[in-house]
């Protein structure tokens, strides 16, 4: 039994702040503001100036792949290619790896104003494959040596650039294929390992995890199933699988379908692909919508029958329209009371695909860390975008004015799972109409998370009944100025009561347990 006194921000409908909370077994048995004369006898753990808070859930990250990228090298903060040369260089020196993964190159946050290229890549690594991710997880630029030996591979598809070394669209598949098959299955359960202590740290207990992309027969999805049944201290997965086809899932007994890649709609803002209703400045291109309007509407419909919760990427407004129409198609065919589908991103919705949101419960997994965004800064945005659309991207007071469900996620890695920063800046969000209080951007991190999910009667807000899984702050973001949020610590995550600890189990246990177990996921 553990008794906290101090700052306890319930996060319940009312938002109410107590005093105390007792936890006995991993649940919540009583929030108030009057300690019982029946706990009175027990040790109190004193808050002071700290805040007691339901744990985070991400609600949008391609987990393999930040499990993938995080175990590499991360260059995202360079300010110059000269930087990352340098980055790389010392890591090469370092690194017993014979394929080096980077992350995280930007052509908008460095003073070149362009992607690293193949024969930079080359004066400091030669002698080693690499291949850099571009931050957005939709290219890459690899090195000679890593060009040579997939040039048979690569030379007649879409996306390859023999000059520069930048591998896109089926090319870029291609290297990712190529990069996560020379991963080794216990690696790649380290990986994920690290991947949970490392989300643990920052106050996540559940990911929802979009998979299957780039591993041979769908091995991540039944590696994070697995994984995820098995994990230990509570740690959470939610796994929903990017396909349309509904066989991949219903084989897994999954109950959710979607996600980005096969079930993206339309690409992005860095790549000048997001599908827009009039064109980009200056141009008569309006991105790329990957599909019609038919093979959505059938998709959405098969997966509705099936029970399955849907969840699909748009960036774009036109992408947006399709989604909503979609989802409005495959609900009026067979209605569903409680089906929480959901769009991804959401960067630039419409009015009457908002009106759709709104009238058929559709939920918003957004990511707030879009706003200010060092790999896609405001001045970029305007010169593809105009300075009125660019106003209107990421309007999350918008979202919360119709009543619409929306949730915090990362879309790690393209930026880190730190709910700190979601809430930081969908407070402090550059268009200040569309600022969030800081008790709906933490209702936003965490009970709308659970919510998503179906998990809400178990998590995401302190009540009795509740699993005790929650964080220590070293501040009340209440009580602080808005633009201090930032500088919040994660100070402690527990879990089923008990404090976080490391994942420590081998591959093999990690695996067989998941396999036999029948824990959600």
């Amino acid at each position: 039994m553990h008794v906290y006194k101090g700052q306890i921000l319930s996060v319940n409908k009312n938002n109410d702040v107590f005093s105390y909370l007792v936890e006995q077994k991993g649940k919540i048995v009583y929030v108030g503001n009057n300690l019982p004369n029946i706990y009175e006898k027990e040790k109190i753990i004193d808050l002071k100036d700290k805040a007691l808070i339901p744990s985070f859930v991400d609600t949008h990250q391609h987990f393999a792949s930040f499990a993938l990228f995080h175990s590499g090298l991360n260059v995202m903060n360079a300010s110059s290619n000269e930087e990352i040369q340098e980055i790389i260089k010392d890591f090469v020196s370092k690194t017993k790896q014979k394929t080096i993964i980077c992350f995280g190159a930007s052509p908008y946050s460095v003073k070149e104003r362009r992607l690293i290229c193949k024969d930079e890549l080359d004066k400091v690594c030669n002698k080693k494959e690499i291949m850099v991710v571009k931050y957005d997880g939709h290219a890459c630029i690899i090195n000679s040596l890593l060009l040579n030996r997939l040039k048979d591979k690569l030379v007649n598809l879409r996306g390859y650039h023999e000059d520069t070394g930048e591998m896109n669209q089926e090319a870029f598949f291609v290297c990712l294929s190529y990069l996560t098959n020379s991963i080794s299955i216990p690696q790649l359960v380290k990986n994920i390992q690290n991947a949970m202590d490392y989300e643990a740290s920052k106050g996540i207990t559940m990911v929802h995890s979009v998979s299957g992309i780039g591993f041979p027969l769908n091995l991540d999805i039944n590696l994070e199933k697995w994984i995820g049944r098995s994990a230990q201290s509570g740690f959470k997965l939610r796994i929903y699988s990017q396909t349309m086809n509904t066989k991949v899932v219903t084989r897994r007994h999954l109950p959710r379908i979607g996600g980005c890649f096969e079930c993206a709609l339309d690409g992005c803002f860095g790549s000048q692909d997001a599908a827009l209703n009039a064109p980009y400045n200056g141009t008569n291109d309006q991105g790329v919508l990957y599909y019609n309007d038919e093979k959505v509407i059938d998709f959405c419909k098969r997966a509705n029958r099936l029970g399955l919760q849907i969840e699909m990427h748009a960036i774009g407004d036109k992408a947006f329209d399709q989604a909503t129409k979609a989802l409005k198609a495959c609900l009026d065919d067979y209605p569903r009371d409680d089906h929480r589908h959901s769009i991804i991103h959401d960067c630039l919705p419409t009015k009457e695909g908002l009106e759709i949101c709104k009238k058929y419960h559709i939920c918003m997994p957004i990511q707030t860390s879009f706003i200010d965004w060092k790999q896609e800064p405001e001045e970029y945005l305007i010169s593809i975008l105009g300075e009125e659309r660019t106003s209107k991207l990421n309007p999350t007071r918008d979202f919360l004015s119709h009543k619409i469900v929306i949730a915090g996620g990362s879309d790690a890695p393209c930026t880190d799972p730190d709910p700190i920063m979601w809430m930081h800046q969908a407070v402090n969000h550059t268009n200040k109409a569309q600022a969030l209080t800081i008790q709906e951007a933490l209702k936003m991190c965490t009970y709308n998370g659970y919510y998503i999910s179906f998990d809400e009667k178990e998590y995401g807000s302190l009540e009795v009944g509740k699993c005790a899984d929650m964080v220590i702050l070293s501040k009340n973001p209440y009580l602080v100025e808005k633009e201090d949020i930032k500088n919040i610590k994660v100070e402690k995550t527990i879990i089923n009561g008990i404090p976080y600890t490391k994942q420590n189990q081998s591959f093999v246990k990690a695996i067989l347990k998941g396999i036999f177990s029948r824990n959600k996921i």
